[in-house]
């Protein structure tokens, strides 16, 4: 796909999704949100990808919303379509069948804080900060972050960072369970792609279907949530990458998930 804001390379089963505009520290402008809903299409139709890492270019991961669109595209219908469009993007980002590592290097702040919370596991460099901001300009905190911060932290946390207008460093962001690792800055994209090759090694699939369903659990009662599981298990356990693991476990050896699944 030829791109101007979003950086694509294959690394093997991994597919690096890079955010690359650093002139607007990569904010969230309508080209860059366009690309980046193509790439996370792309990583769901490839079946040779098997996991995503999300990165970004420059000094900061993503500055959140792009203020001369905001200056100009305020008004109800023009806030409705960009809210409208989050379908062919953000939810798609969200839903994606596979397990995602995010590396924050740098600030990501406002909807760039919602877009970091998309993934699965998110490291941080230690120049990593994290800061919503929406109350500062008296908007709504938005790009999922009412959904995520509050599974992520709790509700009580996630309130008192919301209205405290408060910004963590890694290590508070760490310490509150927000960020997996906090890696070196230079060791960031490293250490973040090789979490990225550990999970695409592992029974990709299944974890999406994991994800999938554990993305329910919040608003599931426990009957309802052990149908999921037993639905999941069922398909789970027809999946060529079961076959491989039990097969691994039995044999006492390392399961070959890669090689199972092209072997389909």
């Amino acid at each position: 796909m030829a791109s101007q804001q979003i950086e694509l390379e294959r690394d093997g089963a991994v597919l690096i999704v890079t955010l690359n505009n650093p002139k607007t520290r990569n904010s969230l402008t309508s080209d860059l949100r366009d690309e980046l809903g193509e790439a996370i299409k792309k990583a769901s139709k490839d079946r040779d990808v098997r996991a995503v890492l999300l990165a970004a270019n420059g000094p900061s991961f993503c500055a959140g919303g792009d203020f001369k669109m905001l200056e100009v595209a305020s008004d109800p219908w023009s806030v409705h379509r960009r809210f409208s469009a989050l379908k062919d993007w953000l939810i798609p980002l969200i839903t994606l069948e596979k397990p995602m590592v995010v590396a924050v290097n740098g600030h990501a702040a406002g909807g760039g804080m919602g877009l970091a919370l998309c993934g699965d596991i998110l490291f941080a460099s230690e120049d990593a900060k994290f800061m919503a901001a929406f109350f500062r300009l008296g908007a709504v905190p938005d790009i999922g972050i009412m959904y995520h911060l509050p599974r992520l932290i709790g509700m009580a946390r996630a309130k008192a960072f919301l209205f405290g207008n408060q910004t963590w460093t890694a290590e508070e962001a760490f310490a509150q369970g927000l960020v997996t690792k906090v890696c070196a800055n230079d060791k960031l994209k490293e250490q973040a792609l090789a979490e990225a090759h550990r999970l695409a090694k592992g029974p990709s699939e299944v974890m999406g279907l994991a994800k999938l369903l554990m993305a329910r659990s919040f608003e599931t009662g426990l009957h309802d949530m052990f149908a999921f599981e037993g639905l999941g298990q069922a398909l789970a356990m027809s999946s060529c990458e079961f076959k491989e693991g039990l097969s691994a476990a039995i044999e006492r050896r390392d399961a070959d998930f890669i090689a199972s699944a092209n072997r389909k």
